[in-house]
């Protein structure tokens, strides 16, 4: 006999296809943000934006290389969100209390994202300086916590099968 509880609505997701469809979300999500918010403030393509993230590898030729490396910068961006994805999955195995509790450490995880990206990463890249706007910062830091820690956190748990109370 089957109850409610029992039944699925269809197949459980795998592991993978979870941090992978979550890595995918989050880039998304984010590149939408940042070309939406340099548009508006100060009417950059998104284009540029992508070019942006490519001259963290290539410098200020990035900004020379057309399509060719707005297509580079898309790619390096989709990779380092399913490398943020998969780190907090990977520390979740280690301390599975970041399953557990996805609403408390996703947001912190989002803010030790934001400062390693910008602390580390950025300086250490060939993007060179980069300006920063307070409304930026402000929104950059909104948006680490809850496009990429929170859904991070909650891609680890339910890729580890963790139930919300357990």
């Amino acid at each position: 006999m089957s109850t409610a509880l029992s039944m699925k609505a269809g197949p459980t997701p795998r592991p993978v296809a979870i941090l992978v469809g979550t890595g995918l979300l989050v880039a998304t999500v984010d590149a939408i943000f940042a070309s939406t918010y340099w548009h508006v403030a100060a009417g950059v393509p998104a284009t540029r934006i992508l070019q942006g993230i490519a001259a963290g590898l290539l410098g200020k030729a990035a900004f020379q290389g057309g399509e060719a490396t707005a297509w580079l910068g898309a790619a390096l961006h989709y990779g380092m969100a399913m490398v943020m994805v998969l780190v907090y999955y990977l520390a979740s195995r280690w301390m599975p209390v970041l399953a557990r509790r996805p609403w408390v450490y996703g947001p912190l995880y989002g803010l030790v994202v934001y400062a390693v990206m910008n602390g580390v990463v950025l300086p250490l890249s060939a993007a060179g300086k980069q300006p920063h706007a307070v409304a930026w910062v402000v929104c950059s830091v909104v948006v680490h916590v809850l496009v990429v820690g929170v859904p991070s956190a909650l891609a680890a748990r339910a890729a580890r099968g963790v139930s919300v109370g357990g």
